[in-house]
């Protein structure tokens, strides 16, 4: 793990995405629907570009969040696998007069993280920029969620950055069929997969929430922290936008609970589990989504949803361990190196 955690950090290395699924949507009326009904701006993207958001209930809560991609001649929703074949469903049966075809092309795509300050460095080894389906943008100048295609052994190959573990990286898609193939390119260049115990570790010290671990369809986008990356407050009328409207202007974004790091005391010899309660005391103030041990930090950490009152960094809490309790201390997110 270790190992794993200093590639990933300091040179590159490889990430499994098998559990991504892919939605398509194609026709003249794309973005204006999807504008309709996610929290970012979809119609300002253009071909080359992608934003983060999420999908609501009228309620305000979470039904999915997803990496929004428009690919030029289509636009791509990047999103949990899970979730692909039910959201593919509820978005066809939303579509009415207009010009939208909606796909579950899950099974279409194998997509590869490449993770890691020198991922840019090794994929310009081997992949060459393909003029016809985009422009010739240098991964180099890849930030947010820009994409592009290029070319692998003759196979085009989708690009798109992403730093949700807090490092740079890249992630490739391409048809399925050539799965086998792509993951041999990438190990040539000697990139190792990564272990899942150090991908966890980075996606937690990033402060990363995930849907199914830390937000599920309780969870207002605001509660988990995610509104500069998936809410536009600037567009037009979206499903939940009242709520979210309300929160951030009447209440001045103040909702009653928020997700917050933990770090635990530093001779903690085990580590509480996710689902466990955080107290003040005898009262129960939050509930732990994530915990891992942090190779950077060298003692274990969690992503943990605390009520208002307790958000503030360095406020201490209990966190239930089996049937004792170990100190914690609140920190904001993403989580900082440890003063000496």
């Amino acid at each position: 793990l270790i190992r794993s955690y200093d590639k990933l950090r300091e040179t590159a290395g490889l990430v499994s995405l098998s559990n991504r699924g892919a939605i398509s949507m194609k026709g003249s009326d794309c973005a204006s629907y999807l504008q309709g009904l996610l929290t970012n701006d979809i119609s300002g993207l253009t071909a080359g570009t992608g934003c983060y958001a999420a999908y609501l209930t009228p309620q305000g809560r979470m039904i999915a969040d997803m990496r929004v991609l428009n690919l030029g001649d289509r636009i791509l929703l990047d999103v949990d696998s899970a979730q692909s074949d039910a959201l593919t469903s509820r978005f066809s049966m939303l579509v009415f007069s207009e010009d939208v075809q909606v796909k579950d092309e899950s099974s279409a795509w194998y997509w590869a993280g490449v993770r890691g300050p020198g991922a840019v460095a090794c994929l310009e080894q081997i992949l060459k920029p393909e003029r016809t389906l985009s422009g010739t943008k240098a991964l180099t100048a890849y930030q947010g969620l820009d994409n592009g295609w290029w070319v692998l052994n003759g196979k085009p190959v989708l690009a798109v950055s992403n730093d949700e573990l807090g490092v740079p990286g890249i992630d490739l898609g391409v048809s399925s069929a050539y799965a086998g193939q792509i993951n041999e390119q990438l190990e040539v260049l000697g990139l190792e997969w990564g272990n899942a115990g150090a991908v966890e570790a980075l996606r937690v010290e990033a402060g990363t929430p995930r849907f199914g671990i830390d937000m599920d369809q309780d969870t207002i986008p605001l509660e988990a922290g995610i509104e500069a990356r998936a809410i536009s407050e600037t567009k037009g009328c979206y499903v939940g936008q009242e709520v979210i409207i309300r929160i951030l202007h009447r209440g001045k974004g103040r909702v009653a609970r928020r997700l917050v790091g933990l770090i635990f005391s530093q001779d903690l010899s085990t580590e509480p589990t996710s689902g466990e309660s955080v107290y003040d005391g005898h009262e129960t103030i939050g509930r732990v989504t994530s915990t891992v041990l942090s190779p950077r930090l060298a003692r274990q950490i969690a992503l943990a949803y605390v009520q208002r009152a307790y958000t503030a960094p360095g406020t201490r809490v209990d966190v239930a361990d089996g049937e004792s309790r170990v100190a914690a201390e609140v920190t904001a997110l993403p989580f900082l190196p440890l003063s000496a």
